[in-house]
């Protein structure tokens, strides 16, 4: 979800001077463009991908005022970047979606719901209501005690208004579905997706590490297991940070700081690969929290008014050997002329080849 306000800072911690390519010896991994979408659809928000087909499934985050203004769409696009269907939703923007045997999960943000199509959709297939979210109680997490440097203690007290702000979904081998709520500091959990109707949504976990007070007002955004789902991990926008709780009751912990504007989240082959929205890139950590890869930089607007490279990536899916960024290109501030995604027209998916596994760890 959307964030851009700090540049990348070496700090100390898991994430730090990571920007030092020199001082790695990594190099960023080069993209290039996969699809534009259609000339009157903008934020593309949420990806996945058909593991079989290698369709790319997108959905959009158009959150204009007025609400009568918006076009939110999901778009189907084949292998290749072709565009094959695409289906509105409105004045409600979307955020997470997933592919879950022949079937699609929406994450229906402005109607916080979750919904469920065909993945052949047409402009017409029925949208079918699975779950609806509500206020928690209390609605925000609990305080959170902070030690400093200095030997004192600061205390960080969360609000919420109780709206639920379903971001990121992530399903596990057995069909159960797993949901963040960003203004909540929320996981949900919810049972058989797949088969359920109703869906019954219980809170999984509850932890202001999951809240934020942070210039970006998105705590629990992306989510993503282990190969062996003996770990959850979470993503944090607001702080900055990735998460993550060893399952299925152990306590939320930091793997990794400095993330800025960590949205969407995947896990690959050993990799865990962040959508750092706020530096226009995408992270791969290890599972011990140290970058190993960078990808994408934002390089400019192109003269028909899309981002050359990545500008506020929030999304990535992996087809085949390469990946799928989605090039949110949200502006936020209310001050006009600050912000290169004011100058965007057109907004696009981008692409980059995988590097090579990393080595098993000893």
């Amino acid at each position: 979800m959307p964030g851009r306000f700090l540049p990348l800072l070496c700090l100390s911690g898991p994430f730090a001077c990571a920007a030092a390519a020199s001082a790695t010896g990594m190099e960023r991994l080069p993209v290039t463009p996969f699809a534009a979408l259609p000339a009157d659809v903008r934020h593309p928000e949420s990806l996945t991908v058909d593991p079989a087909s290698g369709e790319v499934y997108v959905g959009t985050f158009d959150a204009r005022e007025p609400a009568s203004s918006r076009n939110n769409q999901l778009l189907r696009f084949d292998a290749d970047g072709r565009l094959l269907a695409q289906r509105s939703f409105g004045a409600t923007p979307l955020t997470g979606i997933g592919f879950f045997k022949g079937k699609l999960y929406v994450l229906n943000f402005g109607a916080s719901t979750l919904q469920r199509l065909d993945a052949a959709f047409t402009a017409t297939s029925p949208i079918e209501d699975l779950a609806t979210f509500a206020a928690l109680a209390p609605a925000a997490p609990p305080p959170r005690p902070i030690a400093n440097p200095d030997g004192s203690q600061d205390l960080v007290t969360y609000g919420s208004q109780g709206f639920p702000a379903i971001n990121g979904l992530v399903f596990d081998r057995t069909g159960a579905l797993y949901v963040s709520d960003s203004f909540q500091g929320a996981i949900y959990r919810i049972a058989q997706a797949a088969t359920c109707t109703p869906c019954h949504v219980e809170v999984f976990a509850r932890d202001p590490l999951l809240a934020t007070t942070g210039a970006l007002p998105f705590g629990a955004n992306g989510l993503a297991f282990n190969a062996d789902e003996s770990i959850l991990y979470i993503n944090n926008a607001g702080d900055g940070r990735v998460l993550r709780r060893r399952m299925p009751q152990g306590d939320i912990e930091i793997l990794a700081d400095g993330v800025y504007g960590a949205d969407g989240l995947l896990f690959h082959q050993g990799l865990l690969w962040v959508a750092a929205n706020q530096i226009d890139t995408l992270v791969a950590l290890d599972e011990r929290g140290r970058v190993r890869h960078r990808a994408g930089d934002f390089l400019g607007v192109t003269a028909d008014g899309a981002p050359r490279g990545l500008l506020f990536p929030a999304a990535s899916a992996v087809q085949g050997h390469r990946m799928i960024v989605a090039n949110l290109a949200l502006p936020l501030t209310p001050a006009v002329g600050d912000e290169w995604e004011e100058d965007v027209t057109r907004w696009n998916l981008m692409q980059f080849d995988l590097p090579d596994p990393p080595p098993p760890a000893p």
